[in-house]
């Protein structure tokens, strides 16, 4: 791998901001959109759990259903694509050992071999639901899947807009979720910002670095 330069990684966090208007007439390609989807595939997460689902929504009819849902809020409608962030509820040991079969599948090895990983990532999770914290905590998950997508699509020059401004619950039946043991957490529009959005030529408001950054 040959890692980008410092000038490309900066200059593409200076140039990303959260769109407020998308250019509806411009798609993301196929072969960037297919680099983007793996961005969210290759996701951390803790003990490798990925305890989610993106539900990518190109059809206009399911997005023109989700719009008053999201407070009608043009990025749903006019973005190229729209994903849905969703994590499994009440995650439990067969979520597990879907894991480790996959780790076999993938690393080679046999399941008897990660019994003790099991042991350990099934008490995690027991013990987190015991306390009540176990939804919670998958759903911060998510938005580390959320950062690693912002940040690729700004290095591929694409737009993005998250957006925790919709409600839950109608999106949850609007895609049918509770059947499949999710609900939705956090959405990002993806696409290209139309030429007369304003807020994009506005210089970014951070405090200074050495307000935020502790080096001990």
């Amino acid at each position: 791998m040959t890692p980008v330069s410092t000038t490309t990684l900066l200059d593409a966090l200076h140039w990303r901001y959260a769109a407020r208007k998308f250019d509806p007439a411009k798609t993301i390609a196929p072969d960037v959109w297919d680099a983007l989807e793996q961005s969210l595939v290759l996701a951390p997460s803790s003990v490798g759990l990925q305890p989610w689902k993106f539900f990518v929504i190109t059809d206009p009819a399911v997005r023109a259903r989700l719009h008053p849902a999201a407070w009608n809020q043009a990025q749903v409608i006019d973005a190229s694509h729209f994903v849905v962030f969703a994590v499994r509820r009440n995650l439990d040991a067969a979520h597990v050992d879907r894991h480790l079969a996959r780790m076999v599948e993938v690393r080679g090895g046999t399941l008897e071999a990660l019994a003790k990983f099991r042991a350990m990532a099934v008490g995690n999770l027991d013990q987190a639901r015991a306390e009540g914290r176990l939804d919670t905590w998958q759903s911060h998950q998510l938005y580390i899947a959320l950062g690693q997508f912002v940040a690729a699509a700004a290095l591929l020059g694409v737009d993005t807009c998250p957006m925790e401004g919709f409600e839950p619950e109608k999106f949850d039946v609007i895609l049918d979720l509770p059947a499949q043991g999710m609900t939705s957490v956090v959405c990002c529009a993806a696409g290209y910002r139309a030429s007369d959005d304003r807020y994009a030529a506005l210089k970014k408001v951070r405090f200074k670095t050495e307000d935020v950054i502790v080096r001990l």
